[in-house]
């Protein structure tokens, strides 16, 4: 929290020093852009024309600023439910931008909060529970399900960029930013908590894909443009990596059960086990079994059964009072602060868990979710651009939502009981897989926003906003759940979900983005680069992978505290250039 608040302080002091000059001299870059059919138009308005650039606002006097980002097509944000430009110029005196920067960085954090609650404790579990009524194996599903699950937040960030030319840059940054900082902060916090000998058949199979991934991204960004036909391949290299996958954990599992059967009539000969052992062999972290096991040490010894009024009050407490007493003081502040948003979110999002007895079936809740889940939906989706909808010009769409949704509700509530799931229990599954997805969806379109307008306000490019604040806050939580799963002694399992994630982030970030962005405008896809920055972040991405699948191989798959220190400086290194590129301190004569 405290690298947060130093963050903030740093970003209101520039602001404060911008607001009080008066003007602040423009900076000239090209940003990245998408254009459709009418690519002429699109560059015209984004480069062809200074005086309907936004990023001008911040050259005019203070007094200016206001009506000029009101009068300015460049600076309406269709985007997001809040125009922050306007909040940002127009909601507060000139002399209080510093405050209203302040308030915007704090709301950035919530939204932060809001993406992280929604993927792990809604978007994931849901998942997990449609894999498991699929009867999805652990190796389709790892690759699948719980890559979707885990990369959300980057998916939905990297399309919204992807929709706006102005904000283009940020899903560059944020992908390039986030896979620099997962393969080395992450991978290295990893090695210096618990040096292991990684898995060597996954390891190069997964650095191999996603060198493959970036150098394709690499070529399109050189080109400048992508067709349909190159979308749908890139869209396919991840399919032919799932498939990789399968079939690899299928050919070593045969060859481990052949020469386990072949030596185990011989005494004192261990079973075949080696480096080049499938990720199917690591240790699951049960979390479910563990859940049952300690639930049934609290299991009242006579059978007692809860009225409907306590289930849903007891459904809606996000606070365990087993676990409150057993955390510490930093964790139980930060429960206080989420649990508003998580009772919200309780409210609207079901959750099926497979691994309880009864499904969390709770009856009042989940007729509740019948009525709020689809009026979230119709209200959140695209930042809201159905909630004033009127079927046939006179009946609002959300009106229609809410009854169907009661009509529902009072079906299920009048034919199920408190103690029974319903045998249909498991479409509430994807009930609050379709919800947790528009809200997650929804928030990531905010975040795009708010951070068009930091950079608006604090002359900061769109790329360096996305490796930095975007990557950061996307790529934070996994960072702390890889490491801990590396302290409870299972870093092959964190090192596996630093590379498996990110390829799934890099292939479907881009490859949708653009896909979104072709069926919109019916043409081809145009890249506008941002200069020398663009190149610093595709490159050092691509050393870093190059480094690692020369230097693990050379160290017998070891990664040991020497590995972890060197993937750290070399992120340190790459930040450095990078700000420095940013600030024109780096630059081509």
């Amino acid at each position: 929290m405290s690298s947060a608040v130093r963050l903030s302080l740093l970003l209101v002091l520039s602001c404060h020093q911008q607001v009080t000059s008066g003007s602040h001299v423009l900076r000239n870059q090209p940003g990245v852009g998408l254009s459709g059919g009418s690519s002429n138009t699109t560059r015209a308005m984004m480069f062809g024309n200074s005086d309907d650039e936004c990023d001008q606002v911040m050259n005019l006097s203070a007094a200016d600023r206001c009506a000029f980002v009101k009068n300015t097509p460049d600076c309406s944000m269709e985007d997001g439910f809040i125009n922050y430009l306007r909040v940002a110029f127009c909601l507060l005196p000139p002399n209080l931008t510093p405050l209203t920067i302040t308030l915007c960085i704090i709301w950035l954090l919530f939204l932060f909060i809001i993406l992280g609650l929604t993927a792990s404790k809604f978007f994931c579990p849901n998942l997990s529970a449609i894999s498991t009524s699929l009867h999805l194996t652990h190796n389709v599903a790892g690759v699948t399900f719980l890559a979707l699950g885990n990369g959300a937040p980057d998916i939905f960030s990297a399309i919204a960029a992807f929709s706006h030319p102005h904000t283009a840059g940020l899903a560059v940054g944020a992908l390039f930013g986030a896979g620099i900082f997962v393969t080395t902060v992450v991978a290295g916090s990893v090695a210096l908590v618990k040096p292991f000998a990684v898995a060597s058949r996954p390891f190069l199979r997964d650095v191999i894909f996603y060198m493959v991934a970036v150098y394709w991204t690499f070529f399109m960004l050189y080109r400048g443009t992508t067709t349909l036909t190159e979308t749908f391949g890139y869209l396919a290299l991840y399919v032919v990596y799932v498939l990789t996958v399968i079939i690899s954990a299928y050919i070593y599992n045969r060859q481990k059960h052949s020469i386990n059967s072949s030596v185990r009539s011989v005494p004192h000969i261990p079973e075949f086990h080696s480096s080049d052992s499938s990720d199917d062999d690591l240790p699951c972290l049960n979390g479910g079994t563990i859940q049952q096991e300690y639930e049934s040490e609290y299991r009242p010894l006579l059978p007692y059964s809860e009225s409907t009024s306590q289930i849903l009050l007891s459904s809606l407490n996000p606070v365990d009072n087993r676990t409150w007493r057993r955390k510490s003081w930093g964790w139980r502040v930060l429960k206080v602060l989420k649990s508003p948003v998580e009772v919200l979110l309780l409210l609207c999002i079901p959750i099926v868990d497979p691994d309880k007895e009864d499904k969390n079936w709770r009856r009042p809740l989940n007729c509740l979710h019948l009525v709020t889940a689809p009026l979230v939906c119709v209200l959140a989706f695209q930042s809201g651009i159905y909630a004033d909808y009127l079927i046939q010009g006179q009946f609002p769409l959300w009106l229609m939502t809410f009854l169907l949704g009661l009509f529902l509700s009072g079906i299920v509530f009048c034919t199920t009981t408190n103690d029974r799931p319903p045998k249909y229990h498991p479409l509430f599954a994807l009930l609050g897989f379709v919800v947790s997805a528009v809200l997650i969806s929804a928030a990531a379109s905010e975040v795009v926003s708010l951070l068009h307008m930091l950079g608006v306000v604090l002359s900061l490019s769109n790329t360096v906003l996305g490796l930095t604040l975007l990557a950061w806050g996307n790529s934070i939580g996994d960072c702390f759940s890889d490491i801990t799963i590396a302290r409870q002694g299972y870093p092959r399992m964190a090192i596996s979900a630093c590379f498996g994630g990110i390829i799934f982030n890099m292939l479907f970030g881009v490859g949708l983005g653009c896909l979104v962005q072709m069926l919109k405008t019916h043409s081809h896809v145009e890249f506008e680069l941002e200069g020398l920055l663009t190149w610093v972040l595709a490159g050092a991405l691509g050393l870093s992978l190059v480094l690692s699948f020369v230097i693990v191989p050379l160290c017998r798959f070891h990664l040991g505290r020497a590995y972890g220190i060197f993937l750290l400086v070399f992120y340190g290194i790459f930040l450095l250039i990078a700000l420095l590129t940013e600030f024109g301190e780096i630059h081509i004569a």
